[in-house]
This record gives structure tokens, sequence and C-alpha cells, in this order.
């Protein structure tokens, strides 16, 4: 059998795309690489970070986003822990409410309570 070698990209269910675009955009850097329409509707769009090696999906599904709310279903991997340090800092400036930096269960950092906008929680951790 060949061996995984990592995520091609992670799907999110949300309420509403635009929003959620933007503030995927807005919040994490992330840029739009592809839209996915259905008739004349946008009902997804895929977005990555400029290296590419991060890639999201979102698609337009408001009952699982509902759902999902509360849930913390991705971590993102952050190359150190002062990386998350930055990224609280621009967060702050944002005005964008988390929960902190709090130690991972291996020592790392994390920074938890960061909400998309359907209240789906997203992390960012470092080793």
């Amino acid at each position: 059998m060949a061996p995984l070698s990592g995520f091609h990209h992670v799907k999110i269910p949300v309420s509403d795309i635009a929003t959620s675009r933007a503030w995927y955009e807005r919040v994490l850097g992330l840029e739009t690489v592809i839209e996915f329409t259905e008739g004349s509707t946008v009902m997804g769009v895929a977005l990555a970070d400029p290296s590419g090696a991060v890639q999201v999906a979102l698609r337009l599904d408001p009952s699982r986003a509902a759902a999902l709310a509360g849930f913390d279903p991705i971590a993102f991997s952050v190359p150190t822990r002062d990386d998350v340090e930055r990224w609280r800092r621009r967060l702050d400036r944002l005005e964008q409410p988390h929960g902190g930096v709090v130690t991972g269960h291996d020592g790392g950092s994390v920074l938890v309570g960061l909400h998309d906008p359907d209240g789906i929680e997203l992390r960012l951790y470092a080793d």
C-alpha cells in the first residue's frame, strides 16, 4: 500500500459563502483559487495560503455549519511557538476575538478560541 503524504484540503461547511470567504481571506490570509458554481450560484470556494501548502474549501451547507458551531475540527500547524504569538498579535490588531495562547498536551503553544463566522473553532498549533 502507498503511504499517505498529508492532507490535500479540508472542507468546512458554512452558512454564507461571501461572509465566510471574506473572513478566511482577511483573518487567515488565504486567497480564493477556485469557485464552485451550480447553475449561477456560488456553492463553494477553495482557498489557499500564498505558498499553496494549506488548502481549505468552504461549502454552502448551513445545517452542517450550525451543527459544528463550538467544535474545533481543525488545528493549523504554525512553524514555531513565536509564530503562534505573532498570530495572537495579528488577531488582536484585527480585533478578532480568541481565547489566547495555552500550552498544548505535548508542551507546544496553541492559540484557542478563534471562531469563524459560523462559530466553528480553528486553532493554531506549534510543537
